[in-house]
């Protein structure tokens, strides 16, 4: 029995990089639906295509890939999406981690990894460190002292990832097999051992502290 090739968006604004990356992903069975130049061709495309993952460059004329991802998830659409970014982008990736991106591939990275990076966005994973973390753990300081007051267990760590990738309590809920008011007292657990009193936040500080 073949597995069906996952099917993606890929928005970029500059043709030949699309042409590459289209050449490039169909050669390791990844099947491009459609092309979109900016991140209002690719809101308008998906409306009326669905597609397993929306590979997007970060960076764009007009509606970037940020802006398109937080106007995807404003109007209810949950596909995964996989930002291109580049090593100086951490206040970009900050802002995208927020807006509900499920992952960053780096625009040079080999074309192995890019497809698997695909292939586990589309089976639900969350890539939060495909790119360097430094420059963010540089921003985002905590002493000893504003570590975690207690560990985290393997359940709160995998929530914790899913807050990263912007998921609401209903969707934590839906892919965890968990009651909506248990993800709601999870949270809030993870909140007070954090020591934050936003998920935005929460994400941050555990990206900082290593505990994602």
């Amino acid at each position: 029995m073949t597995t069906a090739p996952v099917r993606i968006a890929l928005a970029d604004d500059q043709g030949i990089v699309r042409a590459g990356l289209r050449a490039l992903l169909e050669r390791h069975g990844i099947e491009v639906v459609f092309e979109a130049e900016d991140g209002a061709q690719l809101l308008d495309r998906l409306a009326a295509t669905p597609v397993d993952v929306v590979l997007s460059d970060i960076r764009m004329a007009g509606v970037d890939g940020i802006e398109a991802l937080r106007r995807m998830r404003e109007r209810g659409d949950t596909t995964p999406v996989l930002l291109l970014t580049t090593f100086d982008e951490s206040e970009l990736l900050l802002r995208a981690t927020a807006a509900g991106a499920q992952g960053f591939m780096l625009k040079d990275a080999a074309p192995e990894d890019l497809r698997d990076a695909i292939a586990r966005v589309a089976a639900g994973e969350t890539l939060l460190q495909p790119v360097s973390t430094d420059p963010v753990r540089a921003r985002y300081q905590y002493h000893a002292s504003e570590a975690p007051r207690e560990n985290f267990t393997d359940r709160e760590v995998a929530i914790l990832r899913l807050l990263a990738g912007g998921y609401s309590n209903k969707e934590i809920a839906r892919a965890m097999f968990l009651a909506e008011g248990t993800v709601k007292n999870y949270v809030s657990v993870i909140l007070d051992k954090l020591d934050t009193r936003d998920r935005t936040r929460a994400v941050l500080k555990a990206i900082t502290l290593r505990v994602i």
